[in-house]
């Protein structure tokens, strides 16, 4: 058998580490319909079929458990209507497996072969069965029943003779058609157009439409999986160890480290290779490749090693990044051993550079330690937004930190008077009401408002390294396990003796209860005077453009070269004019003849924002730029922020007109998400893209959804 290694060190080339001993039960989580406090998740197995013609992923799970009291009577698991069950079996563990309390062998996976007629069935697995061993796998009875609009729960009857701490295994065949989790591209949207993509995206709760699951951050698990893609597909799983198998034309991964349902994710696609440093490399299309890794070769290493100086080591071997068309729906996403980055981004280096910083910081906060409820996303989101800014900080300097610092905080200010100081979705502990979407709670507090609790933190123990010291302890402690707040605080407090002796959690004003719980901006915010070099002259400038008369103030402004400023720099400048929108109409014509020309040639973060005041200000001269930036964009994020403003002013009719000529370049999802803000703005009855358009199906995520005043340019859709 000839195994070539595609990605990461080969299968066996370290031993296993030990099992943890038994771990309590998992936290209550009301986003999950799954019974993940009655059993314990050994490991799971995942033979997968890509039929991309078919847009359908063909699958058997395989899911190594032990129950925690003697005869359960259904294993519940989360599930969703885009998963079709075929069957469901039992197994028990072999005895030498269940007396070292050990996981087996990976199974093998048999694929049928295509041919005409009827799609073929799913995977069926092969297991290694001693001689005179009792027959395999008996089946199992089981129904599916409505959850929330975004799943569904899925019960499986168990035997009743199970005891408890009996290792066995419950194997389920099923195909996932039209999955929120996994997204479909056509060779067209594709920047190769050669072959065709698909790419998973589970965050928050959308993997229980990959495989059937306890979707919860709560539970983890390692993960081994077998792959079988159309020929000349190169697939990637987020795995500490990858092979392709030439003569079964299979790809093969684990992952040795338990991570939860939500991180296990797949790329598929015309992709290729190219080393950035000793222990990563980035994927991406051909096409793609020489911008890819001529912008981070060395630099995701200078990363890697400052967070290991801070944090210590890093957990997942590889570090790989791997480039999406522009249809992926958010910026980046943290998967372990391989990071997801919209390949759009590429464009604005800054943006590029403190988006995989912060997937780098997620290693540790997030991935290794990881909140235990969506309830308490700022514990990853808050945690790996302070250690981005400290790696930050190492490698490029405390004023470039301060300003981005200071870019992403005037958003959170800005989000903030939209929503009203006392939202709900403002506190850091955020009450998840049954049946809401996790993904809703994916907002600035999340990141800024955690952030600037730890950075509060961080300044009671008087000194920043001395608080790397406590998270490098609080990673050892915790890692490969979920915690909550309390885990974090009580951590700090043992750290800090001193500080508990002092009663630093109960300051009046600053109580660590009302930082968790109040409404609101931050308790405190930090000193970003160290960045006051680059932060000054953008305020300068805005105070110009504001100030009377405007022919001296607009010849004054337009002394000052933006052509030599930071991205950030810029983009801060003209989130404050779009603050300030709408502006007088000789402010606008006077913006305009001193800047869009300048503009047009920086990158797309600086573009949509300029363009944005063009459309908040109804500026029909500049109007055709509006036209051809949306005519070169595919992205969500370049699109939707534009849509909302056009459907919001005077040019609905202008917005339609563009739709029209681009919507076949576009995702159907987000086809579908630009038809409802077409739709609304358009008033009753309109149906934007006509019956052609209706016919291709999508599926929003969760926030995805139109309706929001909150532009996607104010939150940081970085996982």
């Amino acid at each position: 058998m000839a195994a070539q290694c595609c990605c990461r060190k080969a299968p066996g080339a370290e031993a296993a580490p030990a099992r943890p001993p038994p771990e309590p039960p998992p936290a209550l989580d009301v986003a999950s319909a799954s019974s993940a406090q009655l059993f314990r998740l050994r490991h799971l197995q995942l033979g997968l079929e890509l039929r991309p013609e078919a847009r359908e992923l063909a699958g058997c799970l395989v899911l190594e458990l032990c129950a925690r009291r003697p005869a359960p009577r259904a294993l519940v698991l989360d599930a969703h209507p885009a998963l079709r069950l075929h069957s469901a079996a039992f197994r028990r563990a072999p005895a030498a497996a269940a007396a070292a309390a050990a996981a087996e062998p990976p199974c093998a996976f048999a694929f049928a072969a295509p041919g005409p007629g009827p799609a073929p069935p799913p995977p069926l697995p092969a297991f290694c069965e001693a001689p005179g061993a009792e027959p395999a796998c008996c089946p199992l009875a089981f129904r599916v029943d409505p959850f929330t609009d975004y799943g569904s729960s899925l019960t499986v009857t168990l035997p009743p003779e199970l005891q408890a701490h009996q290792p066995f295994q419950v194997i389920l065949r099923y195909t996932s058609t039209d999955a929120p989790a996994i997204w479909w591209l056509d060779p067209e949207l594709t920047y190769g157009s050669a072959k065709p993509f698909v790419f998973t995206q589970g965050h928050s709760v959308c993997n229980r439409s990959f495989f059937p699951c306890f979707d919860t951050p709560a539970v983890k698990c390692t993960y081994s999986a077998v792959v079988k893609a159309p020929s000349g597909v190169q697939v990637l799983m987020s795995a500490t160890q990858s092979t392709y198998v030439e003569e079964e034309g299979v790809y093969r991964f684990h992952m040795e480290h338990p991570v939860p349902a939500y991180l296990v994710a797949l790329v598929a696609g015309d992709l290729q290779p190219a080393d950035i440093g000793p222990r990563s490399r980035v994927w991406a299309e051909p096409c793609l490749l020489p911008t890819a890794t001529s912008k981070l070769s060395g630099a995701v290493e200078q990363w890697l090693s400052a967070a290991e100086r801070l944090y210590g080591p890093y957990l997942w071997g590889r570090y790989d990044i791997v480039f999406l068309p522009p249809s992926f729906p958010i910026v980046a996403m943290e998967n372990p051993c391989l990071t997801f980055i919209i390949s759009s981004i590429l464009e604005s280096d800054e943006f590029l550079v403190i988006d995989v910083i912060h997937e780098v910081a997620h290693s540790w906060f997030g991935n290794a330690v990881t909140n235990a409820t969506w309830e308490e996303m700022w514990l990853s989101e808050g945690l790996a937004t302070y250690a981005q800014r400290r790696i930050t900080t190492e490698t490029h300097g405390a004023a470039f930190t301060c300003l981005e610092t200071a870019f992403r905080l005037d958003a959170l200010h800005r989000q903030m008077k939209l929503l009203g100081e006392d939202s709900p979705v403002s506190k850091l502990q955020v009450k998840l009401e049954p049946g809401v979407n996790p993904s809703h709670l994916m907002n600035l507090f999340t990141y800024e408002k955690g952030y600037c609790f730890v950075y509060y933190l961080s300044q009671l123990c008087g000194d920043p390294q001395r608080f790397d010291d406590f998270l490098r302890a609080y990673v050892e402690k915790y890692k490969f396990t979920s915690v909550v707040a309390q885990d974090l605080l009580d951590s700090f407090l043992a750290f800090f003796p001193e500080l508990k002796e002092q009663s630093v959690d109960c300051r009046a004003g600053l109580e660590f209860e009302r930082w968790l719980n109040a409404t609101g901006p931050p308790l405190a915010e930090p000193d970003l005077s160290q960045g006051s070099s680059l932060t000054r002259p953008v305020e300068a400038l805005f105070q110009l453009w504001t100030a009377e008369p405007l022919e001296q103030a607009a010849a004054s402004a337009s002394a000052i070269d933006i052509s030599k400023w930071r991205t950030f720099q810029t983009a801060l400048f003209l989130d404050r004019l779009l603050d300030g929108s709408p502006l007088p109409q000789d402010v606008v014509m006077s913006l305009s003849k001193c800047y869009s020309s300048l503009l047009d040639s920086m990158n797309a973060e600086i573009r949509i924002r300029w363009l944005q005041i063009v459309v908040r200000n109804d500026y029909y001269p500049d109007l055709h730029r509006v036209r051809r930036f949306l005519e070169s964009q595919m992205s969500r994020m370049y699109t939707i922020p534009l849509y909302e403003d056009l459907c919001t002013g005077a040019l609905k009719s202008f917005a339609l007109e563009v739709f029209y000529q681009t919507q076949g370049r576009l995702h159907p999802n987000l086809r579908r998400t630009i038809q409802q803000i077409l739709s609304q703005g358009l008033g009753p009855g309109a149906e934007p893209g006509g019956a052609a358009a209706d016919s291709e199906p999508g599926l929003l995520l969760g926030d995805e959804a139109p309706s929001s005043a909150i532009s996607l340019r104010d939150v940081n859709v970085s996982a």
